[in-house]
């Protein structure tokens, strides 16, 4: 065959090999892109990353991202059933707070999920620290170390107890990023029925009166009470918002039976609830 037709050939060869090799190659995919790592707590075979957008916790809610690296080969572990405790040390005691389980993120081979609600932390962060137990093929293993848990800045969680003698938190969980017009509302509330034992209440409702401070205390209209729903565990309802600025969501707690916990209506010479949480946009 003359060279003129063996080149052309030769040519086409590679061109498809190499377009054949790209095609096989398997795409790196970064599962915790978007995120920012907070810290790893660690052990003698493996670190628990966390992760969140904001790359701390602050107090009140917290969506946490997890996954776990073996120190041996630097893999990150696929089928690992994950259990976690947060204690607050205080002077004469210690406490942990609302949380919810670790779950596998269904679309992600390495990431677990859970959420955490920090009812409050010391003026440096301190205070806190975070356990996790875990098994794998059957092998059990804890890794714990301290962690730091900023204080927001507005009030987006708030214990109390109620008149029935129980104490509560109630947690702003959404909107994050609130606009001019209806927003949704969505809050946790959970019971401390020990110092560890936290958990959702249920069926209760919140009455909703937001308030402007700085513009004569109005309030705004199209507003919803707070009612459970049971999917997710948590209340929710409609927040309108006239206008950029700081508001207070005057909350009233009212339980099954209708009898009111905690919070007080919004009058001439009462401006503000004993029950609130606070937003700024």
């Amino acid at each position: 065959m003359k060279l003129k037709y063996i080149l052309p050939i030769l040519f086409i060869t590679l061109f498809t090999t190499a377009c054949s090799n790209n095609d096989d190659e398997t795409p790196v995919i970064n599962e915790v892109e978007g995120l920012v790592k907070i810290q790893e707590i660690t052990n003698n075979d493996h670190s628990i990353e966390l992760y969140n957008k904001a790359g701390k916790f602050n107090t009140g809610y917290n969506n946490v991202t997890i996954r776990i690296k073996d120190h041996t080969d630097n893999s990150y572990l696929e089928n690992a059933n994950i259990s976690w405790t947060p204690m607050m040390q205080m002077p004469s005691m210690q406490h942990s707070c609302p949380k919810s389980t670790i779950t596998k993120i269904a679309d992600k081979k390495t990431l677990y999920q859970g959420i955490v609600i920090y009812q409050m932390t010391n003026t440096d962060g301190s205070g806190w620290s975070l356990t996790f137990n875990y098994n794998i093929n059957g092998e059990d293993y804890t890794a714990t170390d301290t962690i730091s848990v900023t204080q927001s800045e507005k009030q987006n969680v708030t214990n109390f107890i109620g008149s029935d003698g129980k104490s509560y938190i109630v947690a702003l969980i959404d909107p994050k990023d609130p606009i001019i017009g209806i927003n949704d509302l969505m809050v946790g509330l959970y019971k401390m029925e020990s110092m560890v034992s936290f958990p959702v209440v249920q069926d209760y409702t919140i009455m909703l009166d937001p308030r402007m401070p700085g513009m004569g205390n109005h309030s705004s209209p199209n507003n919803t009470d707070l009612s459970y729903n049971s999917t997710d565990n948590m209340y929710h309802g409609n927040l309108s918002l006239t206008m950029t600025g700081y508001w207070v969501l005057n909350l009233k707690l009212k339980n099954g039976e209708g009898t009111v916990l905690k919070g007080e209506d919004i009058t001439e010479s009462n401006e503000k609830s004993s029950l609130y949480l606070e937003l700024e946009f």
